[in-house]
């Protein structure tokens, strides 16, 4: 019985020793808790949190105060000295237009191919390749044994007028005056007609080949003088002193390039589009400048091997910009097509394979991502990022451009 107190007074005691131990433990894991995330008592924590909070707050300012760069400073002063113009985004008429691969050629009705007609050797070339010459200007000079044969076969006539004229006038006043028979006047009458009709036979024949009568003295009877035909350029020259040449050889070409035509291939499919008679808009990739034209021929056959129709353009070439053998676009224009929003289309320029237009803002110019639609060579219409009245960039646009490019490699590095 004593014995069984004992132990279980014993068992208590261990029991509440327990308890608290335990309590201890608990009141020490609450206690280490937020000491260990205040830091130790000099506050190092305190200040690491602190210097994070300075860098976040930095970087926050850097994104706010950092400048768009698709914006490009100028003041007024500065975009008259450049050159740059504007102009409104309104509402327009365009002609949605189909463009076709061409090239510029010959006007082949104002090119000619000039022969001598005459076979011989040159006896001295004043025209180069590459110049300017007037209608009537001597080229080239040819010594011609036929020519020489030809103009005194008109010498020879021409003699002989003289003396059946002086014999018809004899006899003819003999007649009058009773003392020779009318025989023998009718006879020297027959004689003068059939002079007149050979010296009319060989002016003829130099007239045919572009020479010119002989003197009475017979000098130069055998020089040729090959004249340019019209005013133009020489564009071919195959002669040189000394050579001999035969009647039909091609010894200049002269074309007149103040006009050209622009011909391009159309397939048996868009021959509906394209008519005789409709505008077109011809332009190259080699420089800015733009043209108006007309179409002037559609062929009325396909070709054997590309199995495609000829037309062509006529442009007036004034300053000789549009060369032969030069590759352009032509622009077809369709029917006319109102739309809300439209641009010049050198106002659309391409940067990041985006449309962009650069509006005038009171800052300057802002670079304003827009979507196209339709487009005539001359204009294009705005479906988004522009509002009527909005002022863009046209001339000299090219110089934002420009600028844009500077500003996003800067602000890349």
């Amino acid at each position: 019985m004593d014995i069984t107190k004992k132990q279980g007074l014993a068992m208590m005691a261990i029991v509440c020793a327990g308890l608290l131990a335990g309590t201890a433990v608990l009141w020490g894991g609450r206690t280490n808790a937020p000491l260990a995330a205040q830091g130790d008592s000099h506050g190092h924590a305190d200040e690491g949190a602190k210097k994070g909070n300075d860098k976040g707050d930095a970087h926050e300012g850097e994104e706010g105060g950092r400048e768009d760069v698709r914006l490009i400073r100028l003041s007024a002063e500065q975009r008259q000295r450049a050159g740059i113009g504007v102009v409104d985004a309104a509402a327009a008429v365009i002609q949605a237009a189909s463009d076709f691969n061409g090239e510029v050629r010959f006007n082949e009705d104002r090119t000619a191919h000039v022969v001598p007609r005459v076979a011989g050797v040159s006896e001295s070339v004043t025209a180069g390749l590459g110049q300017q010459v007037r209608a009537g200007e001597l080229l080239a000079v040819i010594a011609s044994s036929s020519l020489s044969e030809q103009r005194s076969e008109l010498l020879t006539a021409r003699r002989r007028q003289e003396a059946a004229q002086a014999t018809y006038e004899r006899e003819k006043r003999l007649w009058q005056e009773k003392v020779s028979a009318e025989q023998d006047y009718q006879q020297a009458q027959t004689a003068l007609r059939e002079a007149d009709i050979a010296v009319d036979n060989a002016r003829q024949k130099l007239s045919a080949i572009g020479a010119s009568g002989a003197s009475s003295s017979g000098s130069g009877l055998s020089r040729f003088e090959v004249r340019a035909p019209f005013e133009g350029t020489i564009v071919e020259k195959h002669l040189s002193r000394g050579e001999a040449v035969r009647e039909d050889t091609s010894i200049f070409t002269v074309s007149d390039l103040r006009s050209v035509w622009a011909e391009f291939a159309v397939a048996p499919q868009d021959l509906a589009v394209v008519r005789v008679g409709q505008q077109v808009i011809v332009s190259s990739s080699a420089f800015e400048e733009k043209v108006q034209g007309t179409i002037s021929y559609v062929g009325s056959l396909l070709g054997e091997q590309t199995r495609t129709a000829r037309a062509r353009v006529t442009l007036a070439n004034p300053q000789g910009a549009w060369r032969p053998g030069l590759f352009v676009t032509v622009s077809v224009l369709g029917a006319p097509q109102q739309v809300a929003v439209a641009v010049p289309i050198d106002a659309v320029h391409r940067v990041e394979e985006r449309n962009v237009v650069f509006k005038v803002v009171s800052e300057g110019f802002q670079a304003v991502e827009v979507r196209t639609g339709r487009a005539d060579g001359r204009s294009v219409e705005i479906l988004q990022g522009l509002l009527a009245g909005d002022q863009v960039a046209t001339r000299n646009a090219f110089i934002l451009k420009s600028e844009l490019g500077k500003a996003s490699a800067e602000h890349a590095h």
